[in-house]
């Protein structure tokens, strides 16, 4: 049996969805369709069926997952027994939601890794409760989920259930982003009424543990304005913003090289359900590396650098 279809079999599940999956996993859906079939046809049963609630597992598809999950993080060990041996390689993985101040970090810290040495960087962006699975699934270590303070009470349960330690990088208001052609970019006081006139760009994936489970499921938040281009892409936000300049989108605090570099602005916009908090995330028992912690630096001074300027 091909180990690469039980990790397909399992991101088919943790999605609800072939072509999420797909996406996720970076290869095509009718590759991943066929890879699927390969399987159920060789162990003689359906693992998945698909219903109006997207794709899920049959009982002995059920069954089947545990095995695979049990199976893939048993070969993530034995894997990294070699890894933590070999000094000459350096490893580091997480998975973080799209923020431009976490993307410095990531990008700080890998300009000084040794180029003497090999080097196995993974990193995913995606939304929260991808983060929470990558973390309980494998093969991610580390991770940082975005939240609305309001729902604090339901990811932290959700965290403790699922046996990961989290400790708060930051707490924010959103600020609006738009091009510096924005009408209300000359703006010192952005009034929310005027603000939701004009197209959202906003992060299609949002979910909320026990309450909003789907990725395809868009917050309360956003559908207080009735004009919405959802997007999965840092860089397609940043030319949507500049091209089209009467968007706008609710950000953390984005640093200075971002605006300058697409002709953007950043400011305060009082509304409701706009406070957020990042939070770091990692398995119980786990011990940081000498990387994770050189890492957790650079987030350090990325956050910093956000934290102590000043918005309109």
């Amino acid at each position: 049996m091909n180990t690469l279809h039980l990790k397909y079999a399992v991101e088919v599940e943790r999605t609800c969805s072939i072509s999420q999956a797909a996406e996720n996993l970076f290869m095509g859906q009718p590759s991943l369709s066929k890879a699927m079939k390969e399987l159920e046809d060789s162990l003689g049963y359906t693992i998945f069926e698909r219903t109006s609630k997207g794709v899920i597992p049959t009982q002995k598809g059920i069954e089947f997952l545990s095995y695979a999950r049990n199976i893939l993080i048993q070969i993530e060990k034995m894997e990294s027994l070699s890894d933590s041996a070999n000094t000459n390689k350096q490893n580091f993985n997480i998975s973080i939601p799209r923020g431009s101040y976490i993307a410095d970090a990531i990008t700080s810290f890998v300009s000084e890794l040794d180029e003497s040495k090999g080097i196995n960087i993974n990193v995913q962006e995606t939304n929260s409760m991808q983060v929470i699975s990558n973390i309980i699934d494998g093969p991610f270590n580390l991770g940082i989920i975005r939240y609305q303070v309001e729902y604090e009470n339901y990811f932290l349960d959700y965290l403790t259930d699922k046996q990961l330690q989290y400790e708060p990088i930051w707490e924010f208001e959103h600020l609006a982003l738009m091009s510096v052609n924005h009408p209300l970019a000359q703006s010192e006081n952005v009034d929310y009424q005027e603000l939701k006139k004009y197209t959202e760009i906003a992060h299609g994936d949002t979910a909320i543990p026990y309450i909003l489970q789907s990725n395809n499921t868009k917050t309360e938040v956003s559908t207080k304005t009735s004009k919405h281009i959802y997007v999965y892409e840092r860089c397609s936000q940043y030319d949507l913003l500049t091209t089209i300049p009467t968007t706008y989108m609710w950000v953390s605090p984005i640093p200075e090289k971002w605006l300058n570099r697409y002709n953007l602005i950043q400011r305060k916009c009082k509304a409701t359900g706009h406070r957020y908090k990042d939070v770091f995330i990692y398995p119980k028992e786990y011990k940081f590396s000498t990387l994770d912690r050189s890492f957790i630096d650079k987030l350090s001074e990325a956050k910093n650098e956000v934290v102590f300027r000043d918005y309109k």
